[in-house]
């Protein structure tokens, strides 16, 4: 609620809990960062980017310290975001994750090497 509160949100709290359950954490408002699994923390930093709307979201190896359920899970989050109409930069140097995005810009050393539309092969279940 922090973001919406500095943003002077009237209704922080219950914007708050609507981005919570987005999110699939629906009943964990309560808890605390290390009552949470990794994947619960990467799900509530994607509730606070999203809190003020923002057209674009940056995330820098979303699922890099997660287990490849979990990481499934948060790129199906993505996915619904994406289609919901926000645009999602993402970071990645696992090609199974880049598998998920429309369009791949590879860059090695500085330069682009690569920059490909695609339609995402990769599936929204765990593998």
């Amino acid at each position: 609620a922090v973001p919406l509160e500095i943003a002077g949100a009237a209704d922080a709290f219950t914007r708050a809990k609507a981005l919570l359950e987005e999110v699939g954490l629906t009943g964990r408002g309560h808890h605390y960062p290390s009552q949470l699994s990794g994947g619960e923390q990467q799900r509530v930093a994607l509730a606070r980017a999203l809190a003020n709307n923002p057209p674009i979201l940056l995330a820098d190896e979303p699922t890099g310290n997660l287990d490849s359920k979990t990481g499934v899970e948060i790129m199906a989050l993505f996915a619904r975001l994406h289609q919901g109409g926000n645009t999602i930069i993402l970071v990645t140097h696992e090609p199974d994750i880049a598998a998920y995005a429309h369009r791949v810009i590879a860059i090695r050393d500085g330069q682009v090497e690569r920059d490909v539309r695609q339609e995402p092969q990769a599936t929204l279940s765990a593998h």
